[in-house]
């Protein structure tokens, strides 16, 4: 769900995309984007291309959609989300960032909202969170239908980050929460992790590429 929708920037002047052959249908590239303080690196599915790209502030978004589709009309979406300095925020961690996140999908659809945490999750050696989130009904779009979002929060040297995949569906009484295809996903994500940003380097971003 987007937050704000100022001018978009030039989509790829941040981005540094590696492709990976790999032995599991679909393939994926290595993402690796500079946000605030730390390279973010994961894994996108080649099926997906970015459409939408921002920063306003101290808040950083970008999206991608399966191709052929667009930020209005679309059936899944990857969202990265960054959020500069808030790891100064007292009380902050990753799981009460995730519910803050719920807690906005739950004011969308009170009478339909359901979530399921996948608990604690450690990607290199950054604390993180991960959770499937959904309202059964949703008015915003076309026509009204149901969304479900894998959501993966991390928390950076001093900054925050979340890698929503989300999906689109028919309306219902409750979202897909327990479906196995969010574990799958959370797998085609990875690996996930946080690099220094080297001072001078330039894509690919070499340092981030082999650490991995």
């Amino acid at each position: 769900m987007r937050k704000f929708t100022t001018t978009v920037s030039v989509l790829g002047a941040s981005l540094a995309l590696l492709f990976t052959a790999q032995a599991q249908a679909p393939q994926s590239f290595r993402v690796i984007s500079p946000i605030f303080g730390q390279l973010v690196s994961f894994a996108m599915p080649s099926h997906f291309v970015a459409v939408f790209e921002n920063t306003k502030g101290g808040h950083y978004i970008r999206e991608a959609v399966l191709k052929g589709e667009t930020p209005e009309r679309w059936t899944q979406m990857i969202t990265v989300t960054g959020e500069k300095g808030m790891t100064l925020t007292p009380g902050s961690s990753p799981e009460k960032f995730a519910g803050a996140i719920a807690g906005g999908f739950k004011s969308a659809c009170p009478d339909s909202f359901a979530a399921r945490p996948f608990g604690a999750l450690t990607f290199g050696r950054f604390e993180g969170f991960g959770a499937v989130i959904g309202c059964g009904r949703v008015d915003s779009g076309p026509t009204r239908h149901s969304e479900t979002a894998l959501l993966i929060t991390l928390k950076g040297a001093t900054d925050y980050y979340t890698i929503q995949w989300a999906e689109r569906g028919p309306e219902s009484d409750e979202p897909p929460v327990n479906d196995e295809r969010w574990q799958a996903r959370l797998r085609d994500l990875s690996p996930i992790d946080l690099c220094p940003i080297v001072t001078g380097e330039a894509a690919p971003y070499p340092s981030c590429v082999d650490k991995s």
